[in-house]
């Protein structure tokens, strides 16, 4: 059968939060398809469960999606159901963005296997590559961001860090300040933050996933 691009229209649009940018990344997860409900769908991906919202902007990628798309036209639908797309037990690769804690498919492929031990997540992919580090801010800048801190044995250090879109911003009154507009690094941070950066490493570039700031309360 041929392979189809299919827009599950049929589903209504979830509004969600305003977040910051840092935060509304794609990410990624391969599993199996648990349940289905509405405009959720639940995919178990290793040891961890998701549920995804699906709207009008959700794209599924299926065996057969042109079958169901002209069916469902003849009918006079909008397009056809998420349950005739997918079903419970089929394997599932997503693309998601996370957004107000509400997860959002952007595109649900099915494919002929979880992969080893029942799949996973980017995230999960992502921290098994990750570290972390403690330090107050030196500098900011919308593209670099440089900490000093002390490592194991009390030795001091100074790393810079590369800021790009994907940076995650974390910390008290950050979405208060996103929800005013588009905000930077610059905005979320300042000199003398303490912050607990996670980072990874490639070649002589180091690059911030995440940027969580420890501001006393």
């Amino acid at each position: 059968m041929r392979r189809m691009v299919v827009t599950s229209s049929v589903l209504a649009l979830l509004a969600s939060l305003v977040v910051p940018v840092y935060a509304q990344d794609t990410k990624s997860a391969r599993g199996t398809v648990t349940a289905i409900a509405g405009d959720t769908v639940t995919v178990k991906a290793g040891m961890q469960e998701l549920k995804l919202m699906v709207d009008a902007k959700t794209t599924v990628v299926t065996e057969g999606g042109g079958t169901a798309t002209r069916a469902a036209t003849a009918k006079g639908a909008a397009g056809p159901k998420l349950t005739e797309l997918l079903k419970v037990g089929e394997n599932v690769e997503v693309s998601y963005r996370e957004a107000g804690g509400v997860l959002h498919a952007t595109n649900v492929r099915r494919v002929s296997s979880a992969g080893a031990g029942g799949g996973g997540t980017s995230d999960q992919k992502a921290a098994e590559k990750s570290e972390t580090a403690n330090g107050n801010v030196t500098d900011v800048t919308q593209t670099a961001l440089t900490i000093t801190g002390s490592g194991s044995g009390g030795t001091k250090f100074t790393q810079t860090y590369t800021i790009d879109a994907n940076t995650k911003v974390v910390g008290e009154g950050v979405g208060t300040a996103a929800s005013k507009g588009k905000v930077t690094i610059t905005d979320l941070v300042r000199k003398g933050d303490p912050v607990t950066v996670t980072y990874t490493a490639s070649g002589s570039t180091v690059r911030a996933t995440e940027v969580r700031v420890r501001r006393p309360q």
